[in-house]
């Protein structure tokens, strides 16, 4: 068994059929780890869909009924670039709800991976670039409620930058927001995070790491988080097809191992959360995701896996 839990629900797959985003990648990312012997069907938990309690300490009250009602407008949909459904909606509450859990197990144990989430667009009052929930900050208020932490980090490598986050967490304290993404992509506006790392198009392996290192290495020596939320997006891919860097496969798995070790090394438990991933070949995006979940695996018996108990 693995000494942390993969948390994945076959609701995570938002059924948007032909489109960009591929959302059967979830389902094909749990069944590459099963089959390759990676893990084992017990070490598999599935979630439950968050309550609207938990959805309302980052989302209005509006926002959420509407997507609940289905109500809406033509500008919420084209803002959000998802066709609607009612299997959309499940799927961005399973992922919060999957986050969360997430949340309290790396916390009892150092680290869990969420098959899923990471939508990192989404703001409290719309959702837009293919985001409806912002599962990462429900995560984070959830666990702050509960006095189960204080203080959050967000390291966001996904390609495009996190401008939901960036905007949830402004002027708050609590948490530190740090994105790393090719400036001259979505979205156009960008708000501050606590740290932007811009990439000009084009970065490779060994720049993308080399700006990664310093900024981030500093940040989580000084701030000290209680929980890491890393955004594991697979689209600084040099075949992704939304994104402009030309990041290797193994530079990614370069970067899983930098963000996850790094964190691990100081104590600091590690949620994983998968963003976004549009390479060319569906089986290259499901190849970058499980190569994330293989790095967590090297990450935490190379730093943690001594000092925990088992599951």
């Amino acid at each position: 068994m693995l000494p942390f839990r993969l948390i994945y629900h076959n609701g995570y797959d938002l059924k948007f059929g032909d489109h960009v985003f591929p959302s059967q990648k979830y389902r094909l990312i749990r069944e590459q780890l099963l089959s390759e012997g990676f893990a084992m069907p017990e070490d598999l938990v599935s979630p439950e869909p968050a309550p609207d309690d938990d959805i309302l300490l980052v989302h209005e009250k509006g926002w959420v009924d509407r997507l609940k009602n289905g109500t809406l407008s033509y500008m919420e949909i084209l803002r959000l670039e998802v066709p609607y459904s009612r299997q959309m909606v499940e799927g961005f509450f399973l992922a919060a709800g999957g986050t969360t859990l997430a949340g309290r197990l790396a916390l009892q144990h150092g680290m869990a991976f969420n098959i899923g989430g990471g939508f990192h667009h989404a703001f409290p009052g719309h959702g837009e670039g293919f985001c409806a929930i912002h599962d990462v900050a429900v995560a984070i208020r959830v666990l702050q409620q509960e006095r189960l932490i204080r203080r959050a980090m967000v390291v966001d490598c996904d390609v495009h930058h996190g401008n939901g986050t960036a905007a949830i967490f402004a002027n708050d304290d609590s948490v530190f927001t740090l994105s790393i993404h090719q400036f001259n992509n979505y979205p156009a506006v960008k708000p501050p995070s606590n740290i932007d790392i811009h990439l000009e198009d084009g970065v490779g392996d060994a720049e993308y790491l080399e700006r990664l290192q310093g900024p981030y290495e500093t940040s989580i020596a000084e701030f000290q988080p209680d929980i890491l939320m890393y955004v594991a997006g697979a689209d600084p891919y040099r075949e992704d097809q939304l994104g402009g860097l030309s990041l290797s496969m193994e530079g990614l798995r370069q970067r899983d191992l930098l963000v996850m070790t790094t964190a691990l090394r100081r104590n600091v438990p590690v949620v994983v959360t998968l963003a976004g991933g549009y390479a060319r070949r569906l089986s290259d995006t499901v190849a970058i995701h499980a190569n994330t979940a293989h790095a967590a695996l090297a990450a935490f018996e190379s730093e943690q896996g001594k000092m925990r108990t088992p599951l």
